[in-house]
């Protein structure tokens, strides 16, 4: 098994993930599709002890074969790939996320110019999220790449693994990998004070103590980024506060009132001529938004964002919209992926 030939086929197919599964042909998903390499014969159990040998050293084989699941990134012909590797029905599997070297910028994403004036911010968290495979990661290493780009500042990215790779430009930049940099995002978040940042990418909020911490650094004078796996802002605020125990919820409402700059929820979904584009919903941290927060009110932040266009917030049906009125995506599209469909059941783009 040639795993490199696989992932060389995964680039030029321009697919974000290749899928290894015993007892079935390499798969590919395109453009939000899975579709099997055709010509490839189904993979065996030796098939995957290759792979495996072929990636990874002895220590990760040992960790892997200890804890059933392991994550690291991998280069290969001037891109990259965040590999998961895994157990089913007792036997190894693999997926891996295509990641390009060349980070794309705010313009080629689409990112809405109210996101770089964020980006000017000199404390306050940032978050980016929406399901998984929706390229939050990709929105995240291009904003830090924008600061890179335009502020002298120094960067401390925690990630699980390490995706793009960064080159300091006018800032320093400082990656650090769950497993071989750093125990936990937890205790990276706390070191992280001690070694005299500006900004700070958190790869992935996963528990309470990573989110309080981040929390707690954004109160303190920086700027943090980082990602959630929620589907809207509403969803994202009640999501932070809920994994709070009740008698701590009361203070985290305060402190992410205080703190909280904007979440930018993003889905990707087909474009009308082949590909997949992202979709944003844009919340700030207005002082009407602040006050639903501390007042558990977060069920009316979706009008406040609604009527609040001129600030620069936009809902995801009025993203959606704006993509069905210039002809990127159809009707059918748009309305599958809305909150209130029937708002184009009277539009038509003439």
């Amino acid at each position: 098994m040639n795993i490199k030939e696989l992932f060389t086929i995964a680039v030029d197919k321009k697919a974000s993930d290749l899928h290894l599964v015993v007892g079935l042909p390499p798969a590919l998903r395109i453009d939000g599709q899975l579709t099997f390499i055709s010509g490839k014969d189904k993979l065996s159990v030796k098939d995957m002890e290759q792979v495996v040998d072929g990636l990874l050293n002895q220590q990760q084989r040992d960790r892997f074969a200890s804890t059933r699941e392991l994550d690291l990134g991998y280069g290969v012909n001037g891109f990259r790939f965040r590999v998961n590797f895994l157990y089913e029905k007792n036997n190894m599997a693999m997926v891996a996320r295509v990641i390009s070297e060349k980070i794309p910028s705010l313009e080629e994403l689409g990112m809405p110019k109210i996101v770089y004036n964020l980006l000017g911010l000199k404390q306050g968290l940032i978050l980016v999220t929406g399901p998984t495979g929706c390229g939050k990661s990709t929105s995240l290493a291009s904003m830090i790449e924008y600061i890179n780009s335009n502020r002298f500042c120094n960067i401390i990215t925690l990630e699980d693994p390490i995706e793009y790779l960064f080159q300091p430009n006018k800032s320093i930049i400082v990656q650090r990998q769950l497993g071989s940099d750093m125990l936990s995002f937890a205790s990276g978040l706390k070191h992280a004070l001690r070694q005299d940042p500006n900004v700070i990418m958190v790869g992935e909020m996963r528990d309470l103590e990573t989110i309080a911490t981040t929390i707690t650094l954004a109160e303190t004078g920086h700027l943090v980024l980082a990602t959630l796996h929620t589907y809207n802002a509403s969803q994202t605020i009640d999501r932070i506060i809920d994994i709070f125990p009740p008698h701590q919820q009361g203070q985290v409402r305060m402190q992410l009132s205080m703190t909280l700059a904007s979440v930018i929820s993003q889905r990707l979904i087909p474009k009308e001529k082949g590909g997949r584009i992202a979709s944003r919903e844009i919340l700030l941290n207005t002082s009407a938004v602040a006050n639903l927060i501390r007042e558990n009110k977060v069920a009316q932040i979706k009008t406040v964002i609604e009527t609040s266009s001129k600030e620069g917030m936009v809902s995801i049906d009025q993203d959606l919209k704006r993509l069905y009125e210039e002809k990127l995506i159809s009707k059918e599209t748009a309305q599958g992926q809305m909150d209130n469909p029937e708002l184009l059941d009277r539009f038509k783009i003439l």
